[in-house]
This record gives C-alpha cells, sequence and structure tokens, in this order.
C-alpha cells in the first residue's frame, strides 16, 4: 500500500515554512486526537498520520532527505515512520505546549530539562555635571545586589553535598496535570521549576545559592557621554540562581542642566550679552568655552540674533571621536537704570538719525516692517 505524501497529510504546500506546518499540525491534531474521535480507528491511524508528517517537516535533516528521496530515505535504519509512541496524552500536551510558547515564550511538550535561571540585570542612574560628561570621569559605585554565596559557590549544598535531581518531575522541572479532554503543564511544585533539589543546604544562603551584599566598582565614564547614554558591565548584575550566569549592570547616564551652555549632539550653544554700542561699533570680546574663555571678533553693526561658529570648542564623540563647535549666539541688551544726563544723549543720538526716509539709512529693518504693515491693512481695504 503506497504511503501518503506528508505534505498533502498536513495540508500544506512543498515549500511551506515552519509557522506553516506548525499551524497545520495544531489544526489537524485536534481535529484527529483520540480524546475526539472516541476510539474510531481510522481516525486514530489518521492522527498517527499527522503526527508522522509532523515531526519530519519540522526536522530540516529528515525533511532535506524526504524531500530527495520520499520514503525511501527512512524503510531503512531504526523503524522508518514506524512506532513514534500511541497517541496518548503527551503527544496533546505538545500541541498546547507549542501554542502557549508562541505566545508567552515558555517551553511545552518535550522540550528539554529545566535550566537554573539567569540573574536578574540591574540598573544604576548616574548624574554628571556638564563638565564630567564631556571630559569622562572615574567613578566608585556602590551596587547592592544578590551576589553568589561564596561558601557554597552558588550552588545551595552544604559543602561535600550537592543537589540531586527532583524525584517528583525528574529533573524536568514541571509536571503535568490532566483533567478530561485538556492536559496542563505547571511547575514543579516541590523544586519550583528547577529540576533539582537540595536537602542538605548552606547554613550561610539556606539554600538559595545568593546572599544580599553591597559591591563597589570602579566604572570608567568616557568622555562624550550624554543623557540617555548607558553603559553596561557584564556579569555585574545579580547572581544567577544555583550557579547561573549573573545579570549585566547597566549604567544610566543622566547629564545635569548647565548655566551657561546647552548640548545639542557634539555641539555646544551659549547666549553671549552685548551692549547696543558694541554691537553697532564692533569689537572683540571674551566667551567662555569648557576649556577656558577665548576672543571673539564681533565686526560693526551686528544686530541681536547673529550666530558665530567657534569650531572645535564642542564635544568629542564617544562613538566618533569627532569634535563638535561651540555656537555663540549674540544678545543685544538694552540699558538699565540711565541717568538723566544718559537718557538726553541717548535721545540726541535718535534726533541725530531724523525721521521717515532718513531714518531708514540707519534702522533698514525697522522701516522695511513698518512698510509690510502698511501693505498688509491696504490689501485687507483692498
Amino acid at each position: 500500500m503506497a504511503k501518503p505524501d506528508l505534505y498533502e497529510v498536513l495540508g500544506v504546500s512543498r515549500d511551506a515554512s515552519e509557522r506553516d506546518i506548525k499551524k497545520a499540525y495544531k489544526r489537524m491534531a485536534m481535529k484527529y486526537h483520540p480524546d475526539r474521535t472516541k476510539g474510531d480507528k481510522d481516525l486514530e491511524l489518521k492522527f498517527k498520520e499527522v503526527k508522522t508528517a509532523y515531526e519530519v517537516l519540522m526536522d530540516p535533516q529528515k525533511r532535506a532527505a524526504y524531500d530527495q528521496y520520499g520514503h525511501a530515505a527512512f524503510e531503512q535504519g531504526q523503524g522508518g515512520f514506524g512506532g513514534g509512541g500511541g497517541a496518548g496524552a503527551a503527544d496533546f500536551a505538545d500541541i498546547f505546549g507549542d501554542v502557549f510558547g508562541d505566545i508567552f515564550g515558555g517551553g511545552g511538550g518535550r522540550r528539554g530539562r529545566a535550566q537554573a535561571a539567569r540573574g536578574s540585570d540591574l540598573r544604576y542612574n548616574l548624574e554628571l555635571s556638564l563638565e564630567e560628561a564631556v571630559r569622562g570621569k572615574e567613578v566608585d559605585l556602590k551596587i547592592p545586589k544578590l551576589a553568589e554565596c561564596e561558601d557554597c559557590d552558588g550552588s545551595g549544598a552544604r559543602e561535600g553535598s550537592s543537589a540531586e535531581t527532583c524525584s517528583h518531575c525528574h529533573g524536568s522541572g514541571h509536571i503535568q496535570m490532566r483533567q478530561g479532554f485538556f492536559a496542563v503543564q505547571q511547575p514543579c511544585p516541590h523544586c519550583r521549576g528547577r529540576g533539582k533539589v537540595i536537602k542538605d543546604p548552606c547554613r550561610t544562603c539556606h539554600g538559595e545559592g545568593r546572599v544580599e551584599r553591597t559591591k563597589t566598582l570602579n566604572v570608567k565614564i568616557p568622555a562624550g557621554v550624554d543623557t540617555g547614554d548607558r553603559i553596561r558591565l557584564n556579569g555585574e548584575g545579580e547572581a544567577g540562581e544555583m550557579g547561573a550566569p549573573a545579570g549585566d549592570l547597566y549604567v544610566q547616564v543622566h547629564v545635569r542642566e548647565h548655566p551657561i551652555f546647552k548640548r545639542d549632539g557634539n555641539n555646544l550653544y551659549c547666549e553671549v550679552p552685548l551692549s547696543f554700542t558694541h554691537a553697532a561699533l564692533g569689537g572683540d570680546i571674551q566667551v567662555p568655552t569648557l576649556e577656558g574663555k577665548v576672543k571673539l571678533k564681533i565686526p560693526a553693526e551686528t544686530q541681536t540674533g547673529k550666530l558665530f561658529r567657534l569650531r572645535g570648542k564642542g564635544v568629542r564623540s564617544v562613538r566618533t571621536g569627532a569634535v563638535g563647535d561651540l555656537i555663540c549666539k549674540v544678545v543685544i541688551e538694552t540699558p538699565v537704570n540711565l541717568s538723566d544726563e544718559q537718557r538726553d544723549l541717548l535721545r540726541q543720538l535718535d534726533e541725530s538719525m531724523g525721521t521717515g526716509d532718513e531714518a531708514a539709512h540707519y534702522r533698514p529693518k525697522e522701516k522695511g516692517f513698518f512698510d509690510g504693515v502698511k501693505r498688509f491693512f491696504d490689501d485687507l481695504r483692498g
């Protein structure tokens, strides 16, 4: 009797993905499982065919051999497609294990033995000044965490003894609960899902393999870090369970606001107040940088908002090494607390500039603005 085509058994094409094969298997297995077919031998046989097809097509090597040679690839060797066990509750548990494993990331069915959990990652929030972030710094961090117990080397067992395989779950870490049609996997309550039990626990950690401890770490903060940057220290998180690998420590950087400079990427920005006399006549001024003061030449008739770029006076990138610039924005400062004499001088200056078109020679932006306003209202009336 000719054996059925495995792709046809699952109802998928020959180029079907693993996801398509898995979905088809779940659907077919639910349909033909003996718990639903009430002892129908033909349907029980169909269920075995579905299970066989799934086991072959989900194994890349077996699938490649089947695609090239068909059933002949498995007629010799260890039992071919025959055998494979009956259609018991374990098969049905595999189906639900795959379904819930896809959603929650858990293990199900015959997925192997339990493993001790990796230690948790930790985060430390580090606040720096702008100068410290730009230049880099070494800091000592005190990190409270669960560390590996030195007396038992993290095993949880007293010296001279060791953890034993759990007799309830036989080391799998989970047990199967069955109620009628459903079979559900749960963590083994006896070993708490670890697969092993400690009968003679360490007196220091009481069988946990970890103890609370504060560790001081010397951390080098590289130059150029900024708010939001994160430094990972491998293995400096909490210790894992029963000797499992430790987690990592993440140092989260936050840079405090600076009274003078604002940072944007690798560039620094600052506002430079300037008297209107200095702005009108021009001249040299001293402006601050993170390395000290530098001279900046202000041309005559400089307007407020004018930007001056000082190249290479910004921040060196922690990633590329490129150095940003310092951008200085001029802000013209109106004088305050004037004496009567000073007010008279300003009035004389203003009168010397004239009015109307004559004044526009000295204040072109003012005339342009009011001419624009006049045109706007003329257009509204027109």
